[in-house]
């Protein structure tokens, strides 16, 4: 059903409402392609941390005396708290508003980030960077909600395209900015930049952004259910991220999963029964919605998962700094940000399913390439591999996100959002670590016999272990004072094992995007999405 937007000018839920025909002329607030200008600057606040903060771990364990469980707790804590909150912070932006949700995510993020360029010790920088995933959680739902109910539907892609756009640039862009800052400048400098990006993304909210909020929104919280998700989520995630470190048989990492299935089940069980829920379940009724979440899931897997070891593969096998890794990845970049306004294009004018289908088919086709890369292979080989995948992405990254919040109702936008922000997510998670364990699975078993063919010496177990930890990332383990000779042949058995492991994990990265193909066919244009756009300016 198709609900109608009202546009809140009031401090509460009773204050004066203007109609969206009253709204017209009435300056730039609301102005949708400004709006747009003003959500894009805050979530590329967020979305360039998501990936510029590993560039300056090393800068940080050397100031602060941080040890490695410190600096995976500096990416754990931010991305665990993120997941964890994303839907329910979807929801208090139907409740209250997502232009006030945006700001205060946006302000609460900067104030987040030059706190941690302020610590003196290693816990206040992890205890900010929870604090840094609970407010991007609030502005990434909030970002969507407001273009949603902004935007017509016959503009809606083409303005998701350039928020996905957005997206791809920053993610792409963080190792080379952060390289840069780093190197130049400290490590404190890579948090404070979101100081002027938030300044500067809170005062064009203030002055730009327009509440919408439909008739019917939430009035009340359930506070059950978001225990239960919340719980839920974390045990998920959680299990995905020490998956790798306690083994895929390990006792904690099916406990963990265990207990989030559990608790899934016990969330799906409480929402069915009260009055006003977290997510409503016949939101998932609608097969092209959950198509869009699966779908979205699929591609972070294929995506992120294979993804991670590219950055492994050009810094640590062909030896290059972060900056140059990250300009060779620029093609990727290039492709999505190309790619994405002309996909949101091409999908309002075909609808999405066959840009989709053929968007994950390139992405299949991409990784299949990326796993014929081999140790001398050159930068033009690999520019083509990369720029497909960034062709493939785009559609998907637009087409998916359109499908998932143009076909909940509009007073669960912000769910909805948060919906295809966790899928993410979930999706980058799982991806890194079933393909982690593809590759450590296929170097556990290529290393010995790789070692001895090459006629070096015998390792011991524990040389054994440390020396597969190291290959898995494409790490040679050669010590100063080895002879030239052994040290070459410990290289070449080291980087030709990760490239064996590397060749399954794209191939199952394939795989995955090759699933996805099949399932985008079930997607459809949102049923609701004509229940935005109460605003002109267009």
């Amino acid at each position: 059903m198709t609900s109608q937007t009202t546009i809140d000018k009031g401090a509460g839920d009773d204050g004066p409402v203007a109609s969206p025909a009253a709204q017209r002329g009435a300056g730039l607030r609301g102005h949708p392609w400004l709006t747009l200008v003003t959500v894009a600057v805050g979530v590329m606040m967020v979305a360039l941390d998501g990936t510029i903060v590993a560039i300056a771990n090393p800068a940080i364990a050397m100031d602060l005396g941080a040890t490695w469980s410190d600096l995976q707790w500096i990416t754990n804590a931010y991305f665990l708290a993120l997941a964890v909150s994303l839907i329910t912070a979807g929801k208090l932006g139907d409740r209250f508003g997502h232009r006030q949700t945006f700001l205060v995510g946006v302000a609460g993020f900067a104030v987040s980030s030059a706190a941690i360029g302020l610590s003196e010790g290693i816990t206040m920088v992890i205890v900010f960077r929870v604090f840094q995933g609970l407010f991007g959680a609030l502005l990434m739902p909030a970002a969507l909600g407001l273009l949603r109910a902004t935007f017509p539907a016959e503009k809606l892609n083409m303005a998701i395209g350039i928020w996905g756009m957005v997206i791809g640039a920053s993610t792409a862009g963080g190792p080379i900015l952060g390289g840069v800052l780093v190197e130049h400048v400290n490590w404190e400098s890579v948090f404070f930049i979101n100081v002027p990006v938030g300044v500067l993304a809170v005062a064009l909210g203030a002055w730009i952004l327009l509440d919408h909020r439909a008739e019917n929104a939430p009035r009340s919280f359930d506070i059950p259910g978001i225990v239960l998700l919340s719980t839920a989520m974390f045990c998920l995630v959680w299990a995905l991220i020490k998956a790798p470190e306690w083994g895929w048989g390990g006792l904690w990492t099916w406990a963990f999963i265990g207990a989030a299935v559990a608790l899934f089940a016990g969330f799906a069980g409480w929402e069915s029964q009260v009055r006003e829920p977290l997510i409503p379940l016949t939101l998932f009724r609608s097969v092209p919605l959950s198509a869009g979440v699966v779908l979205m899931v699929l591609m972070a897997i294929a995506f992120m998962g294979g993804l991670f070891f590219v950055t492994f593969y050009l810094q640590n096998v062909h030896g290059m700094s972060p900056i140059d890794a990250g300009l060779h990845l620029l093609p990727l970049t290039g492709m999505m940000i190309v790619g994405s306004p002309l996909a949101g294009v091409v999908i309002t004018k075909a609808r999405p399913r066959i840009p989709l289908a053929g968007g994950m088919a390139l992405t299949a086709l991409a990784m299949y390439g990326m796993s014929t890369l081999e140790t001398d292979t050159g930068s033009g080989v690999m520019s083509l591999w990369f720029a497909l995948l960034g062709l493939g992405l785009a559609p998907v990254m637009v087409g998916a996100t359109e499908v998932i919040v143009g076909n909940a109702p509009m007073e669960l936008s912000g769910v909805a959002g948060g919906l295809q922000q966790s899928a993410m997510q979930i999706g980058g998670s799982l991806g890194t670590a079933v393909l982690g364990a593809v590759m450590a699975s296929k170097v556990d078993r290529d290393l010995p016999g790789n070692w001895r063919d090459a006629g070096l010496p015998p390792l011991d177990a524990e040389q054994a272990d440390a020396t597969a930890e190291a290959v898995q990332f494409g790490i040679a383990p050669v010590s100063p004072d080895l002879p030239p000779e052994v040290a070459e042949t410990i290289t070449k058995v080291s980087h030709d094992t990760f490239m064996s492991g590397m060749g399954l994990a794209s191939l199952t990265a394939a795989a995955v995007a090759a699933v996805a193909v099949a399932v985008a066919f079930l997607t459809k244009r949102g049923a609701n999405a004509d229940a935005g756009a109460g605003v002109g300016h267009i």
